[in-house]
Parts: structure tokens; C-alpha cells; sequence
């Protein structure tokens, strides 16, 4: 059996720090950074950012519309910064946002989570609105192979709230796909970790208690992981985090992009370890 998600994750926490670098060479972004918007100027900022990345955190998320954008000569790209990345101790998050059914969920599996995935990542974001039971063969699959998986539960973006907030069965859809992946982490949890292997994503600037996740802030003893996009640009504060995430805040992946990809590359470490600094303080005393 291979080393767990879960294993990887905590011992990457203590080592660097919660903090995810996300990696999203978007066009304006790289004009800023003076590069073409080509696959030339993606592989430098890819391979920059990952730079300043090793020996200052423990995980990256790219985000994986910015390399599919640039066809197979993208994907290459990115295959080569996930193999640097798992060469230098970095867990990589995908961001794919996959999510299927049958046999099309078992070609994403072969991509990016099987032993012979041609992108190599610790784990990646998954879509459940086509049902959180569709997914269970990833899940235990993922399991097989040491990898982890993000589900989608409460998204930052304005559109999502009519699906997620939806109530069925008495409770809000994001409340029952945070509760499925509790049930499945705790079934399948080594007894001396305290963190599980598959986790959700779930906005930093959302109202918690507004999509039924305030045991979130409140139970001490909940064990899946949060992957949280939405510090720095988009508003929330990783002073904050504490605050936001109470009980569950040492479990919070704190994802930031833009507010430390705009300085540059002249100014990204220190934007990177600004960040760090900032998160420190945002889960003192916790």
C-alpha cells in the first residue's frame, strides 16, 4: 500500500506551512509578468513560480484550464512541472474540476490518478453534482494509490449558491457532501492520523453557517481536510483564518494566487513568504 494522502499532507504541513501556492498563468497574467502569451511564456512562469515555491511550501495547486488552453503542447507543460514539483517534496493539487459517470469517470481516473497517470499529482478536484455515489469507485481507487480527492461542496462563486445552499432531505447539499466525506474518511482513517484523506473545497469568503457547514467552525473532531481558495485577491484574510475556519482551521489548505503571482518574479518569494508569514499569524493560538 502506498504512502497515504492523508500521511503526505500532514507531514507537508509541518514541514512548510498550510499555505497552497496556486499556479494559474491566465493571458493577463503573464503579459504582466512581460511574457508572451505562449507556450514559451507558460513554461517559464510555470517553471518560476515552482522555483520560488521549493523549500518555502509544501503544495501548489495548478490550475488546469490555463495549460488545456494551449492544446497538447500545454499538457506537456504541465506534465513536466508536476514530475519537478513531486522531485522537490511538493504536494500537487490539480485543479481540474473532473466529474463524470461509467467509463468516461474511469479515463479521468487513468489520467490523473492511476500509478501510470501521465500527470503525476497527490491529488485532484472533482465535481459531485452528477452525485456523490457516481464517485465512490474513484474514491476507493484513490485510496488504493495513496491519492487524494477534493470535492466541490461550497464554491465562492456567486452561481454555485442555487445548487449548493438547494436543501434535500432536510439539509443543504454542500452540508450532505462535507458529511458523505467525513462518513468515507473516518471508515478508511489510520488511527494515528487526524486528518483524512479526501476533503472539500470550500470558499474562504463564504458564510459557513449559511450552507449549513457550521460544524466546520464548532466540532473539534471532524477529519477532512478544506481545501480554501479565495485568500488574498478575492477578499479573505489569512490573518483570518482562525476566525473563518475555527475548529477546523488546522486542517485548511489556504489557497492563494493572484495577491502573490502579481508581484512578479523579481517579487514572488517575497510575496510567498509574506503569505506564510500572514497564515502563521492567522492560526496562532490554535
Amino acid at each position: 500500500m502506498p504512502n497515504s494522502f492523508s500521511n503526505r499532507l500532514s507531514h507537508n504541513f509541518e514541514r512548510y506551512g498550510q499555505l497552497c501556492v496556486g499556479i494559474d498563468p491566465h493571458s493577463a497574467l503573464l503579459e504582466e509578468w512581460g511574457l508572451d502569451d505562449s507556450v514559451q511564456g507558460l513554461e517559464t512562469f510555470s517553471r518560476k513560480v515552482l522555483e520560488e515555491c521549493v523549500g518555502r511550501v509544501g503544495i501548489i495547486k495548478p490550475q488546469v484550464g490555463f495549460f488545456e488552453r494551449f492544446g497538447s503542447q500545454g499538457f506537456a507543460v504541465l506534465e513536466r512541472l508536476a514530475l519537478e514539483a513531486s522531485n522537490s517534496d511538493i504536494l500537487v493539487i490539480m485543479d481540474a474540476k473532473r466529474g463524470d459517470i461509467g467509463s468516461t469517470m474511469d479515463g479521468y481516473f487513468d489520467a490523473w490518478l492511476s500509478r501510470t497517470a501521465p500527470f503525476l499529482c497527490d491529488a485532484l478536484t472533482l465535481s459531485p453534482y452528477l452525485g456523490f455515489d457516481s464517485l465512490a469507485s474513484v474514491l476507493a481507487r484513490a485510496l488504493e494509490n495513496g491519492k487524494g480527492i477534493f470535492l466541490l461542496a461550497a464554491t465562492s462563486n456567486p452561481e454555485g449558491k442555487s445548487i449548493q445552499k438547494a436543501v434535500i432531505e432536510g439539509r443543504p447539499i454542500a452540508q450532505d457532501i462535507l458529511g458523505r466525506l467525513e462518513a468515507v474518511n473516518r471508515i478508511n482513517l489510520d488511527p494515528k492520523a487526524s486528518i483524512g484523506n479526501f476533503g472539500a473545497v470550500i470558499g474562504a469568503t463564504l458564510n459557513l453557517q449559511a450552507f449549513g457547514l457550521s460544524d466546520i467552525y464548532s466540532d473539534m473532531n471532524l477529519v477532512s481536510p478544506i481545501l480554501a481558495p479565495g485568500f488574498g485577491a478575492q477578499g479573505a484574510q489569512l490573518n483570518e483564518c482562525r476566525e473563518l475556519f475555527g475548529a477546523s482551521s488546522r486542517r485548511v489548505l489556504a489557497s492563494v494566487s493572484r495577491s502573490v503571482l502579481t508581484a512578479g518574479a523579481a517579487g514572488l518569494s517575497s510575496a510567498i513568504d509574506g503569505a506564510k508569514a500572514e497564515l502563521l499569524s492567522g492560526l496562532s493560538g490554535v
